[in-house]
């Protein structure tokens, strides 16, 4: 069956099918590539910009340096 046969089945499922088939489908694309696959039993480190010190001193002094020559 192709995509443009079941487009229309698709459409009339409820949102929380569709919802359920998107799910599906990331899974099983996800379990054909192993290297991209999300493992429910480790950890993955998250950047936050919580305690960019740095970036936030260079935009601040950007921010400043607009400011003064808007005036």
């Amino acid at each position: 069956m192709s995509l443009v046969e079941m487009l229309p089945s698709i459409e009339s499922l409820s949102r929380v099918d569709k919802l359920r088939l998107i799910q599906f489908l990331a899974q099983n694309l996800a379990a054909g590539e192993p290297d991209l696959a999300i493992a429910g039993d480790r950890s993955y480190p998250v950047w936050s910009p919580d305690e960019a010190f740095v970036g936030a001193e260079t935009l601040l002094d950007a921010l400043r340096a607009e400011q003064g020559r808007a005036q």
